[in-house]
């Protein structure tokens, strides 16, 4: 086994020693910079969304709030705080009051872990030289999936305290979206862990060189984006939230300022989801291709440009999702999560664990394809073989075996599950009389006694 690894875990110890050593005031401008950070990305990426999905449905979107209706998102604000602020009667006060804090207060947690820059004191903040970053852990990703995870309680206790059936459906909704999607998340996590040698954020960017993980780990980056959309509950993933089915999920029974620190969480995770997103796979700070030839693009203060860059593109993908796919059925939805990208995070987890084993050992690329590569093609085959031959067995047996169901038997209406069918609806009798109906049911029949009727009403 070579030393690699070894390396890497010595290089990420020297990272971290850069970090805790700054005075009290430059941690506090740091802070409120990942703050106003959030904050400003939150007010521009609204206008954005406003603007591009007007533009992709050929509307006019947002014009009368500042030049170019770009103050659009401040003026939602103040109409929100305007608003009157309700509390059910029949909800439990404490939590209900409570539930809008814990979804906003975890969003901006996970920030403080992402790197803006190199991890090394290059640059200078009022003559003191420091990291551009808030703090760095050797487990700063676990760190991340856990403030993610509590923001869900938020949402969950907004659903159970509102006293109502749409909004616990909705809470509910999203808890299983959260733990459908999360696995999935965090095996996609786990092959980055295995290639970088490490959970520290500035040391998985400093292991993306030259190379980006998007490009080495392609499958891991895939299932992180559909899993970052489906966390965030963003369309077409927003089942907790589904006017069509729940009213508005989780918050319907909000207004005023909680209703609004709702909608902020939303958009601060999706700051963040992508944040991350460019820290394991975008290569974090650095400088794209051909910028990277310059050799000043990865210094000073021109990494936090390259990042705000890449948020803003992922960010972009967002919109984009919002104004060209529907939402899915929520069937459909944990199917995705549950038997296709947990079972494929989970083999290309094994590949890449393998891949690395074997290279650790010295073994030639022709090898490690052979080892790996050809048990998994030949076990996709035998996968694909069957369930080929499984659905044309169970198909027959699922007809046979149907029977029908009262759909209003829970007091509201519920979908048919497999193997069941609905009654046939049964049709109104007609109000003409039948000696009146023509005995032949040829068209041309119809047709003239149709032609009839007219003619005797017009004359």
């Amino acid at each position: 086994m070579d030393a690699t690894p070894a390396l890497k875990l010595a290089a990420a110890a020297d990272t971290l020693v850069f970090f805790g050593r700054d005075p009290w005031w430059l941690v506090l401008i740091k802070a409120v910079f990942c703050f106003a950070f959030l904050l400003i990305t939150v007010l521009v990426s609204i206008v954005w969304e406003r603007k591009v999905v007007a533009w992709m449905q050929l509307r006019i979107g947002p014009n009368r709030h500042g030049p170019w209706g770009l103050l659009q998102s401040l003026a939602d604000g103040v109409k929100l705080a305007l608003k009157e602020d309700l509390v059910v009667s029949g909800a439990d006060k404490a939590v209900y009051i409570l539930a809008p804090i814990v979804c906003a207060i975890p969003a901006f947690m996970a920030i403080a872990v992402i790197p803006f820059g190199p991890a090394d004191n290059e640059i200078s903040i009022f003559g003191t030289r420091t990291p551009m970053q808030l703090t760095d852990l050797p487990v700063a990703l676990l760190y991340i999936l856990a403030t993610a995870s509590i923001g869900i309680y938020g949402i969950v206790l907004a659903g159970w305290s509102s006293g109502s059936t749409y909004p616990l459906l909705g809470g509910l909704r999203s808890s299983a979206q959260m733990i459908s999607y999360e696995i999935a998340m965090g095996l996609s996590f786990a092959a980055v862990f295995i290639y970088s040698g490490s959970m520290s954020t500035s040391q998985i960017v400093s292991s993306q060189q030259p190379t980006w993980f998007a490009a080495l780990l392609p499958v891991s980056f895939i299932v992180y984006i559909i899993a970052m959309v489906g966390e965030t509950n963003r369309a077409p993933f927003d089942l907790p939230e589904a006017e069509g089915e729940l009213v508005g999920g989780f918050n319907t029974e909000y207004s005023s300022l909680k209703f609004a620190m709702f909608m902020l969480a939303e958009y601060v995770n999706m700051v963040t989801v992508s944040a991350v997103a460019s820290t394991l796979f975008l290569g974090g700070w650095r400088a794209p291709y051909p910028l990277s030839l310059w050799a000043g693009a990865n210094h000073g203060w021109w990494p936090l440009l390259w990042i705000t860059l890449k948020i803003q593109l992922l960010l972009f993908f967002f919109i984009w999702l919002r104004g060209t796919l529907p939402r899915l059925r929520y069937d459909q939805f944990m199917k995705l999560g549950w038997k296709v990208l947990i079972p494929v995070s989970l083999v290309w987890l094994v590949m890449v664990a393998s891949v690395r084993a074997l290279r650790n050992e010295g073994h030639g690329f022709g090898q490690v394809v052979l080892y790996v590569a050809a048990p998994v093609g030949a076990l996709l085959l035998l996968s694909l073989l069957w369930d080929t031959f499984r659905t044309k067995q169970k198909e027959p047996e699922q007809q046979a075996e149907a029977v029908e169901f009262d759909p209003m038997a829970s007091g509201y209406p519920v979908p048919p599950l497999p193997g069941q069918v609905l009654p046939a609806v049964p049709r109104r009798r007609s109000r003409v009389p039948q000696a009146q109906l023509p005995q032949e049911q040829d068209p041309q029949a119809l047709q003239d006694a149709l032609h009839g009727a007219n003619h005797s009403e017009g004359s």
